[in-house]
This record gives C-alpha cells, structure tokens and sequence, in this order.
C-alpha cells in the first residue's frame, strides 16, 4: 500500500461514536414536573396529611373533655345545691327544737301566771306583774301562741275533753270552761287545750 491509499480523515467528516451528537444536542431537555403544567396531586393530597389527621384527632378529643368537664361542673353544682338545700332545711329544723325545747320550760312558769291572774294576784303596777308581762312577751317572741277560750265550737284536733257537761240551749259542743291553755310553736302544737264542753241536754 502507497502513501496516497492512506488518506487522514477530513474534520468534516464523523467519526465513529460522534453520529447524531447534533441532534442529541437540539433535543428539547426532559420536564421535571415543574413546568407551568402544574404540579401532579399526591395520596395526601387526596386523603388528608397524616398531620391533619392527628390534628382533627385531638381537636375531638379536646372536645370531649370539655363536655366532660362541663357535665361534672353542672352535677358538681347540683350537689352543692342540694348540700345547702339540706343544710338550711336541717338548720331551720333544729332552731325550731331548740325554741321548742325553750316554750315548753316556760309552759309551766305560763300556767302558774295564768292561775294568779284568776285569784287576782296580778295587780297592775306590783313587781310580779312586770315579771308575768316580761315572761309572756318573751313567750310571744319565740312563736308561741296560745288557743282555747270559752264560747269556741269544740275541735276534737285541738281541744282535749276533760269533762262534759249537758247544758239547755246547746245545740254543738261547745268550751264551757278552759282548764288548761292550749300552745302552739308556729305551726307545731305543743299542748293541746284542756276543757270543758258542754253538750245539748237531752
């Protein structure tokens, strides 16, 4: 083989490996999703973000602690109620005993009064009638009220019947005659009326 077989490649021509490297060059660059096409929709997109679903979770849960909360402060202030209720009733209860306890001591001291006025031993001006309107005023501070006087119809409920007597012209059963006073606490009846009734005469 002469010199002249042997001819150097030109630069215009393309060597092996070189072929389309234009073309590959001219090709437009491949789309990485951030185009102006916008951007593809995930799972949590679609189904909600493990983080928006722990916040519901616990949005809930605080709501039902506050209804619980709320439920026990209203039993809570129920009961309260019912403790005062209670307690203003027991203590209502125990202030009428012990002024009970107080009207029935004087009922005695009362009577004694009662029978000294009938033998005329309560002269008006005399040291043991200021005593006797003292102890009576008391008496009637505390509640006390007394009942049975002559000429009333006769109440089996609150007069108790010593004696009867048939008396002309009586057409009820009627008090002749107080032998002891009745008394009553308010509504509390702590003795009844002793008395004599008369009757119609047959």
């Amino acid at each position: 083989m002469g010199d002249k077989d042997f001819e150097e490649p030109n630069g215009d021509e393309v060597r092996p490996g070189e072929e389309g490297s234009e073309a590959h060059a001219s090709d437009p660059a491949p789309q990485d999703g951030s185009g102006d096409e916008g951007e593809e929709l995930t799972v949590d997109d679609i189904l909600g973000s493990p983080q928006n679903a722990d916040a519901a979770a616990e949005d809930a849960v605080i709501a039902d602690l506050e209804s619980q909360l709320l439920n026990d402060l209203k039993r809570l202030q129920a009961e309260y109620a019912n403790y005062r209720r209670r307690t203003e009733d027991q203590r209502e209860l125990e202030i009428e005993r012990a002024k009970g306890a107080v009207a029935k001591g004087l009922l005695p001291v009362l009577d004694d009064l009662d029978r000294a006025e009938k033998h005329g031993d309560l002269v008006e001006g005399s040291p043991f009638t200021a005593i006797a309107e003292k102890l009576r005023a008391l008496a009637e501070r505390i509640g006390l009220i007394t009942y049975g006087a002559a000429g009333e119809a006769f109440d089996p409920q609150q007069h108790e019947a010593i004696f009867q007597a048939p008396t002309p012209g009586t057409t009820e059963p009627t008090i002749l005659e107080v032998v002891e006073i009745g008394y009553r606490l308010g509504s509390v009846e702590l003795r009844p009326a002793k008395v004599v009734v008369a009757v119609p005469a047959e």
